[in-house]
This record gives structure tokens, C-alpha cells and sequence, in this order.
């Protein structure tokens, strides 16, 4: 009886643990590690703050790119779009996440930042809110690219990307100053979207 006893009081436990969710840090704002089984499993809110669930990307192939409006590489917003004009019918997305965590360099509002992508750089590719990339306050969605990918690994700078195939598997990871465009960026999108 003590050991059905300890089963069912076990199982109970992993349900309510279940149902209840990932557990967030309290006042501090410090957000825990929570491990997850797919990218599909994070919701993320868009530049508007609306929640996204990023299991309506399931089956595209996507290119998750950390950006920054006053950064050298900004400049790749005009490469990232022209990338996003010439796959999107092929199910590319291009999925962008202001972040300031490289030298203030991202300091505006989610509104300014709109702005800034919409006016100079004419974006039609999902815009993000902004969030933190590394750190104690890193968001999870960063913390499962940098620490559960097969690409571990912090973020180094502004403009890192991070290749994801149509299962949520993430397949590649370029460094900042590879340009979105550069033949081996393009290659492995290219192969990625042919794998169906």
C-alpha cells in the first residue's frame, strides 16, 4: 500500500506540476530556465505587444534574427527583407527580435522601433517585441536558442541568426556580421526550404 500510496502522490505531482506551468521568478524579474521540447512551444508578443504563438510558423522554415535600430549591422533589415521577398512563397519567415543588450544600442520603444523598420527599411516580415537575448533577464524564447539548440552558445552581438527548419528543429546559426544574403546563409536556406 505504500508504494501505490507514493505512486499516486507522484503522479499528482507531475500533473499539478503540468497544469500549472513553467514557474517565473518573483520580484526580480529574473526569468527561470525552463526546458522545452520545440521552438513551437514559446508564445512571444509582436511589436504591437499582440501574443504570437510561434506554432502558427509549424511547417515554414525560419530564420530568427536579434536586430538592433543603431547597430553597423543594421543594415541587414534591407538584406533580411530582400531575403524575405525573394523565399516567402517558398515558406521562409523571418522572424525579428529587437534586443538592447549590445552597447544601448537598441534603446526605443516597441513604437519607435516600428517606425524606425517601417519607414527606413519598409519591413512586411514579423516584427517582435522588444526583449533581452542574455542575461538574468534573458527571454525564453533565447534561452532555449542559446542553451537547449544543438548551437549552444550566448549571443554574441547584434544580427545573430538562428536557422530552423519545418519541424522546429533548429538546423544553423551565423554569426552577426554574416550577411543574410552571403552564399552560405543563402545556401543553407535554399536546402533547408527544398527539404519538405
Amino acid at each position: 500500500m505504500p508504494g501505490t500510496l507514493r505512486t499516486v502522490l507522484t503522479v499528482s505531482g507531475m500533473l499539478l506540476a503540468a497544469l500549472t506551468g513553467p514557474a517565473q521568478a518573483g520580484q526580480e524579474g529574473t526569468l527561470m530556465a525552463v526546458k522545452t521540447a520545440s521552438l513551437y512551444d514559446f508564445t512571444v508578443d509582436d511589436i504591437d505587444g499582440q501574443p504570437v504563438s510561434l506554432a502558427q510558423y509549424r511547417g515554414k522554415v525560419l530564420l530568427v534574427v536579434n536586430t538592433a535600430s543603431f547597430c553597423g549591422n543594421t543594415p541587414q533589415y534591407a538584406d533580411l527583407q530582400a531575403m524575405y521577398e525573394q523565399y516567402k512563397e517558398r515558406g521562409l519567415e523571418i522572424l525579428a527580435f529587437p534586443a538592447n543588450n549590445f552597447g544601448q544600442q537598441e534603446p526605443g520603444t516597441n513604437q519607435e522601433i516600428k517606425s524606425f523598420c517601417f519607414t527606413k527599411y519598409s519591413l512586411t516580415f514579423p516584427l517582435f517585441s522588444k526583449i533581452s537575448v542574455k542575461g538574468a533577464d534573458k527571454h525564453p524564447l533565447y534561452q532555449y536558442l542559446t542553451e537547449q539548440s544543438p548551437f549552444p552558445g550566448e549571443v554574441e552581438w547584434n544580427f545573430q541568426k538562428y536557422l530552423v527548419d519545418r519541424s522546429g528543429n533548429v538546423v544553423g546559426r551565423f554569426h552577426h556580421r554574416t550577411k543574410p544574403l552571403a552564399p552560405e546563409v543563402v545556401k543553407e536556406v535554399e536546402r533547408v526550404l527544398a527539404a519538405k
